[in-house]
């Protein structure tokens, strides 16, 4: 039943994790009762991110395989016990590193297919997609975990409850890794300072290397045509 499941799942697991990824960022968009999200949403979210970055692994070596699944199963229990530990420091700090492996693993998984492959379809496209949105989910949770630690790292965050926090480093990791940069959430240490310089760097190194994979992609995929 799985592997049939699965099967389904993997002719579209790039744009099914993409549309994962996309929901989990910016559902906020069209929520507003912040209790039901960090009770409910989330937890969905993780659930159906994990679904969907299983059929990413589907190929996988069996470590690779079994990384995902158990910090799959971290991820989602995490935020279910968010209710009774979301204002302990500690336990946010570990939610937010165990996230930042989670989407890393991830993001190191759509590197590899990336690189591999020497044609071009919506596979691509979509992974190419997927990579972007989790270099954003990194750095939202790397900045959660030290946000935790002192909430001073950050400037003018707007509220104090976990999903509040969330959106508010959702936002400002966006418009950093694209370059908008409003200024209104801004970082205040140095430490800060250097780790949202560097991967506004990285993020544009993505972009560039991307576009390179693409290129080469495609150009083969018509030098093999012909």
């Amino acid at each position: 039943m799985n592997k049939r499941i699965f099967a389904v799942l993997g002719n579209r697991k790039y744009e099914i994790l993409l549309a994962a990824l996309i929901a989990h960022l910016y559902i906020g968009i069209f929520l507003t009762d912040l209790v039901f999200y960090t009770r409910v949403v989330w937890p969905v979210n993780m659930a159906v991110l994990g679904l969907a970055s299983a059929t990413v692994f589907v190929n996988a070596g069996t470590v690779r395989k079994m990384a995902q699944r158990v910090l799959w199963i971290i991820a989602f229990l995490l935020p279910v016990t968010l209710p009774f530990f979301g204002q302990v420091t500690f336990f946010m700090v570990v939610l937010s590193v165990f996230y930042c492996l989670f989407f890393g693993i991830i993001f190191i998984e759509v590197i590899r297919f990336l690189v591999r492959p020497s044609y071009i379809n919506t596979d691509i496209i979509s992974a190419a997609a997927c990579g972007y949105f989790l270099l954003i989910e990194i750095i939202v949770f790397l900045l959660q975990s030290f946000y935790y630690q002192d909430a001073s790292v950050l400037t003018n965050m707007s509220g104090t409850r976990p999903a509040e926090i969330y959106m508010d480093l959702v936002y400002f990791s966006s418009v950093t890794i694209t370059s908008i940069g409003y200024g209104d959430i801004s970082p205040n240490t140095h430490a800060i300072k250097l780790i949202v310089s560097l991967f506004g760097v990285v993020s544009q190194f993505y972009s560039v290397v991307l576009v390179g994979i693409l290129i080469s992609k495609f150009t083969s995929a018509q030098d093999a045509k012909h």
